[in-house]
């Protein structure tokens, strides 16, 4: 280890900074933030520069040469300037004095140097690589951001408000630390993430009035995993799959996403295949209700977006009349993510001013559908689990008036890194994929915007273009 991680209380402390131009001003912003008063000595100053320390209280700029005079009295000092000779007599003046010294871009120079900082106070998180490499640390910062929401910042506020009446609560540590645990990832936290932070108060304080009961009030999280390519799955997705107890998946949940499921959470496949329910819809109900009156925060992915043709609803009405306290994240949901991912935008100022999404089976396992409607044109419609219906349904399109060439793609597993895509018309399409046989799931786009593919594909396998 290069260095060793610290983190000064400047709060009140004087600072020295050595420069007056735009590396200058971004310190100062950091020295600004953590209160402390600085002293800025240059030949010039720029205005931004100025008018921060002009509108800080304890903030001072000074046009003039440098001196070792100015380090009396100093918590640290900062060179930021373009003259090597300079950065380097400022150093050696500040060790001389046993002064904390950095110089900008001269790691050799410095007896400190500045993190790349996730700010979520009271949280702080500093990344550094002892500056060897800024870029990748600034990058690595920009991971841990997508892990932090903006609010977390009033989640520790709301932690130090009642961290009093916790230690009074609760007698060991052990107690203490898992009260915060669950409370910190659970629906306090998740109110605070919302704005609602008076609710949370609310939330906590009844938490702790009710502690001795034992009671654990269990969650459910209703979460959209996508179409199977992890890196579609929103921030909120990831944090709650990252903290909950038991996890009820479904089929169409990649590997991929499900190995970002929190390690040691207890996974439960309640997938539905066609013919194959591995547990009935009312029995998937049933556990939600069940593991959640255990206490449990239950995390409930499915495939795509929960709310088109995924049952969220349905699982939903039996949690509130349960009286389960529940949250819903959408994901992305197929025709959005397959479509994009073939190259075929499902909208089109030339072709196609609106779109249909259409599940190919209804719940008494026939195509019974509006055909009248579906054969409009200008117009995209997408069927989702249509792939065992179709034959029926570009039948049935083309009896509808549907001209016999429309271009037709069929999509599959889509987003992954096994996704093909088969393009023809509704006079072929159903020859082409008994040759070509792709597999499920798979979705089903008709309208002039497949044409489009060939010149947008970018991502995939073809496997048999359009005559």
């Amino acid at each position: 280890m290069d260095y060793l991680p610290l983190f000064f209380n400047l709060h009140n402390q004087h600072a020295l900074l050595v420069g007056g131009g735009q590396v200058a001003l971004r310190k100062a912003r950091l020295l600004v933030r953590a209160g402390c008063h600085i002293t800025v000595i240059s030949h010039q100053i720029t205005l931004e520069l100025q008018d921060l320390l002009d509108e800080t209280q304890g903030c001072s700029g000074i046009l003039g040469e440098y001196h070792p005079g100015l380090l009396t009295e100093k918590a640290l000092v900062i060179a930021a300037t373009n003259d090597d000779a300079l950065n380097a007599r400022v150093s050696l003046d500040a060790k001389d004095k046993n002064v904390p010294v950095n110089v900008v871009d001269s790691p050799a120079l410095c007896t400190f140097v500045f993190p790349a900082i996730v700010d979520r106070s009271p949280i702080v998180i500093g990344i550094s690589s002892g500056g060897k490499s800024p870029v990748l640390a600034r990058m690595t910062r920009a991971k841990i951001e997508t892990l932090f929401p903006q609010r977390y910042a009033k989640l520790g506020e709301l932690a130090s408000k009642f961290r009093a009446q916790v230690k009074a609560k609760f007698n060991t540590i052990g107690q203490r630390r898992n009260f915060w645990e669950r409370t910190l990832e659970g629906q306090v936290a998740e109110r605070v993430f919302a704005g609602r932070q008076d609710d949370a108060e609310q939330l906590i304080q009844q938490t702790l009035d009710t502690a001795d009961s034992n009671h654990n009030a269990g969650e459910v999280y209703l979460v959209g995993g996508g179409p199977g390519d992890p890196e579609l799955l929103t921030f909120k997705a990831l944090r709650l799959m990252q903290q909950a107890d038991i996890v009820f998946y479904d089929r169409l949940v990649s590997k991929e996403v499900l190995d970002l499921c929190r390690r040691d959470a207890e996974l439960v496949y309640v997938g539905k295949a066609r013919d194959d329910h591995a547990v009935p819809q009312q029995g998937i109900n049933q556990l939600l209700v069940d593991h959640a009156k255990l206490g449990k925060r239950v995390l409930r992915l499915k495939g795509g977006d929960p709310f088109i043709f995924g049952r969220g609803g349905e699982e939903l009405e039996e949690l509130k009349a349960n009286n389960i306290p529940f949250q819903v994240v959408p994901g992305i949901t197929a025709a959005s993510a397959c479509s994009t991912y073939a190259g075929i935008p499902l909208t089109h100022r030339d072709c196609a001013q609106s779109v249909k999404f259409v599940t190919g089976q209804l719940k008494n396992r026939t195509a019974d559908l509006n055909f009248d409607e579906l054969v409009h044109p200008n117009q995209t419609v997408v069927f989702y689990m249509g792939l065992h219906t179709l034959p029926t349904l570009t039948e049935r399109l083309i009896a509808h008036g549907k001209p016999a060439d429309t271009p037709v793609a069929i999509i599959s597993r889509g987003t992954q890194p096994d996704q093909k895509v088969l393009i023809g018309t509704l006079a072929c399409i159903v020859e082409r994929q008994a040759t070509a046989q792709l597999p499920a799931p798979s979705l089903v786009i008709v309208g002039e915007v497949v044409n489009l593919h060939q010149q947008l594909a970018w991502f995939g396998e073809d496997t048999t273009p359009l005559n």
